[in-house]
């Protein structure tokens, strides 16, 4: 799979990556704006912006006159938020192309952002956020990830307070464009049964009155963490979820390799290492999982469990002894274990990369986030060339005690658990009893 990279005047960057067995086109706008470049005012707006642009246009009034454009091509159309990037995308047919740049263009350019619209998204919002907090084993992560960067725009959830939302005004969301809509700080990707010269042309006719104008950085991850970390939450819950992880790296950095071969062979399936010891083994959990996740400037490898809540403590030994043979450097890794998490990963890969939509998105971030696109066979490559000696070192260098993390949803009697509302960071009050468990 190969692409073609074009840069328009005013610095907006066009990939396209031909599929010619395909019929279906995607074209996906990704913007180098997320949830980490906001403010404690504004917390929620770069998900609220995606929100509003689907509310009408100057061209385009209403939300139904977008909808039923799309709907009327049999498309798909829809948008992500997260923490360093967001995204705008349209699939269709291949010959309804044109359509898909010129509604995305339209809403990016000029979105009417109707105070009416507004009052009435921050109810669906609010509704979001409420499903967000009835879904426990999604909402780990943003706990977790809490417990990790604290109260800054990296430690905030995506979609922002209910209290902030309901502030936001217009002039907020214009503000918020004039500091990260800039074209150099867009990238406009098409992937799927289109013609390379064509996806250009269209990026140009579409894209090139955009304006170019210096953007704003977001604050930098400060990481001092100098002992075990615990953060719960009490929320009443048929099970317990848990994340326990530690830092890592960026997604600069080469060492992400060895970690996401590392995090494969402790969760990455129903023969890993922790699917193993915590359901098949003792029945502690339904879901047990690892990945690794990394930032621009920032990384962790997390492993998440939905566990039976009277076993609490029993599943988090457990997990926590699987860590411990990592950092102390007897894994006892078999080549064959080896071998299989190299290939789990390169087949899902594999497998991601058949849709238009996604092979969009595998290139958008890259060219959005990172310092050089990599093509699949690339990474592939990278992969493969992972050694047994290169996955314990990455263990033995960043499971380390003093960097353990365990964030917690769920109903405890702090008689029985001696776990409540600890606090970020602190391990301490009625987190103590968990924190103790934190041995490597």
């Amino acid at each position: 799979m190969n692409y073609t990279r074009t840069l328009l005047k005013n610095g907006l960057r066009v990939i396209t990556i031909p599929m010619p067995s395909l019929e279906s086109a995607t074209v996906l706008v990704m913007v180098g704006a997320g949830s980490r470049y906001e403010t404690r005012e504004t917390s929620g707006i770069s998900h609220f912006l995606e929100h509003m642009a689907f509310k009408g246009t100057e061209k385009r009034p209403t939300a139904i006159e977008i909808s039923s454009i799309i709907d009327g091509m049999g498309g798909e159309f829809n948008a992500f938020t997260g923490k360093e990037s967001t995204g705008f995308y349209i699939k269709s047919a291949k010959a309804r192309i044109e359509t898909s740049f010129d509604v995305l263009s339209d809403m990016l350019t000029h979105s009417k952002l109707d105070p009416v619209e507004l009052q009435k998204e921050r109810g669906v919002i609010t509704e979001e956020i409420n499903l967000y907090e009835d879904m426990p084993a999604r909402k780990i992560g943003d706990i977790y990830e809490r417990l990790l960067y604290g109260d800054t725009p990296m430690g905030w959830d995506i979609a922002g307070e209910k209290e902030i939302i309901q502030k936001i005004q217009r002039e907020d969301f214009l503000a918020y464009m004039s500091r990260l809509y800039s074209a150099d700080n867009i990238t406009v990707v098409v992937a799927g049964g289109i013609k390379e010269n064509e996806a250009a042309s269209l990026a140009e006719k579409y894209f090139s009155m955009m304006k170019c104008f210096k953007t704003d950085h977001p604050l930098a991850v400060k990481e001092a963490q100098v002992k075990p970390a615990v953060l719960v939450k009490q929320k009443a819950t048929e099970q317990i979820h848990v994340a326990l992880g530690v830092r890592t790296v960026s997604l600069h950095s080469k060492k992400r390799y060895p970690l996401t071969v590392l995090s494969a062979i402790l969760g990455g399936g129903m023969s890993s290492r922790l699917f193993h010891e915590v359901r098949e083994k003792r029945g502690l959990a339904y879901y047990v999982r690892s990945s690794s996740d990394e930032y621009t400037d920032a990384g962790t490898l997390v492993s998440t469990a939905g566990i039976d809540p009277k076993r609490v403590e029993e599943a988090i030994e457990v997990m926590v002894g699987e860590y411990r043979k990592i950092a102390t450097g007897k894994m006892n890794l078999r080549s064959g274990e080896l071998r299989k998490a190299k290939e789990f990963l390169k087949g899902h890969l594999v497998l991601d990369l058949e849709d238009s939509k996604s092979v969009a998105g595998y290139y958008g971030t890259q060219e959005i986030l990172e310092e050089r696109i990599e093509n699949p066979d690339e990474v592939l490559g990278k992969i493969d060339a992972v050694t047994a000696d290169d996955v314990e070192a990455a263990g033995k260098e960043f499971f380390k005690e003093a960097g353990l993390n365990l964030a917690v949803i769920g109903k405890f009697d702090p008689s029985t658990h001696s776990a409540g509302s600890g606090q970020a960071g602190s391990g301490q009050g009625d987190g103590q009893k968990l924190e103790s468990l934190l041995k490597l």
